[in-house]
Formats: structure tokens, sequence, C-alpha cells
């Protein structure tokens, strides 16, 4: 859990701040631990998160990779709001055994056991994740998720990702859009797999291109596919792939 990095905001307009930013509902924070994600204007994935109210402050637990654009973009955000962001000295401790002291469910899916903040080291109890992934469909940053992503065709609201009914935020009517007045034609599913190729490598079936095979464990992996070019026997360079 080394590749996380933990930002911590604070002041008074905080939470005020990130309610019109996320894409799901601070009022959550409440209840625990909240999954999230800030989008472009356009609709598209620009980070996921998990947010945490910790006495006056609230932490974003982040990869890593998208930390130092994810707090660019908040302080660009913020303007003059009386928000501070910083850089936390907590790590992440995550496992799907027992819950300690202090930990938190993962908001995403009851498979993802729990996530704990604290000054230990960063740590799992090695459950092997990419499995869970793969048999309940979740995305991971960096993986299936990156800057092309609508977040709708990854699942993010059967994550508890999104909340429809609170007010606006960045990329908010393009989502909506997505989810009342169109059909999703493409997203992303688990797969029946024989054979492996390395993740990224394009679907194809009858010659046409069909999508993207990603995670990939045992007999199964994730992919995201065009739903209507779909069939039974797709490959993916020497793999072939059925429809869950």
């Amino acid at each position: 859990m080394s590749d996380r990095r933990i930002l911590k905001l604070t002041g008074r307009e905080t939470e005020p701040f990130l309610q019109g930013l996320v894409t799901n509902d601070i009022v959550r924070l409440d209840d625990g631990l909240v999954y999230a994600a800030l989008l472009t204007p356009q609709g598209k994935y620009i980070a996921d998160f998990f947010l945490l109210r910790q006495d006056d402050s609230v932490l974003i637990d982040v990869a890593e990779v998208l930390a130092d654009d994810l707090k660019k973009r908040l302080t660009m955000y913020k303007l003059r709001a009386d928000v501070a962001i910083s850089e936390s000295d907590l790590n992440v401790q995550r496992g799907t055994g027992t819950a300690p002291d202090g930990a938190h469910a993962d908001p995403r899916h009851p498979a993802l056991g729990w996530r704990r903040y604290s000054t230990a080291p960063a740590q799992d109890d090695g459950s092997d994740w990419d499995a869970i992934r793969v048999d309940h469909c979740i995305p991971e940053t960096g993986i299936e998720l990156t800057p092309d992503t609508f977040i709708l065709e990854t699942g993010f609201d059967v994550l508890n990702g999104v909340d429809f009914r609170k007010g606006c935020y960045v990329g908010q009517e393009v989502t909506a859009r997505m989810r009342h007045k169109t059909e999703l034609r493409k997203g992303l599913r688990r797969v029946r797999i024989e054979g492996s190729a390395p993740s990224g490598t394009p679907i194809v079936a009858e010659d046409k291109a069909v999508g993207t095979l990603f995670t990939q464990s045992g007999n199964h992996a994730l992919a995201y596919l065009r739903f209507d070019r779909v069939t039974d026997a797709m490959k993916a360079e020497d793999a072939t792939l059925w429809p869950a």
C-alpha cells in the first residue's frame, strides 16, 4: 500500500468545497469512508479516491501516481475558499479478515474488506486483490480507470461512488445524462478467458474491434467491451474470451 498518498484538507469551508466538486455526497462522511471521483467538465475521469472525516479535517486517500495532479487541481478550484491542502503522515493498511480497531469498511464492496489510516507502515494482509476485483467487476486506478473513462461505464454507481440526488459537481451534467437519457453501449464486464494476454490488449471478433482486455485472474478477466459486438469467441492476441 505504499502506492497511496493521504492528503489532508482543513478549513471551515472544506466540506462545502468538496461537495461542489466530487461525485459523491459529502454528507455520507457521517457514516464513515466515502468513495468518490473528480471528473473533467466533460464527465471524464481524473481521479478516484476515498474520503474520511477526521476531527476537523477531511482525508483523501488517493493513488500516489495521481496525488500531485489531484492536489494541483484542488488548489486551482479552491480560489479564496477557507480550505488548506497539505500532506498527511498517515499510511494505509487494508485487509479482508477481521478488521482491527479504527478500521473502516471499504464502501465499494464487502469483499474488499477494510481500510485503516495510521502512522504505522503501509501494509495489507496479502489478499488476492486482483481475484477479488475480477470476481466482482471492480476497476482499479490506472488499469481500468484512465483519462478516457466515463465512470458509469465502469460501474461506479454500483460501487457506491456516485450520488444522483446531490447538487451539482464538476462533470455532473454528462454523468446524469448517461444515467437517465441513454443506454450504455460500452462498459466494463467480467469475461471468461482461455490463455493470457497483456493488460491493454485489443479484443477483436469477426475482424471488428470489440474492446480491451484488462486484469486477469484464473480463467476470468475484466474487459471493456462494445456490447453490440460481443460474441461467443473473441480474441485478444492468443487468448480466447467468452461472455461470463
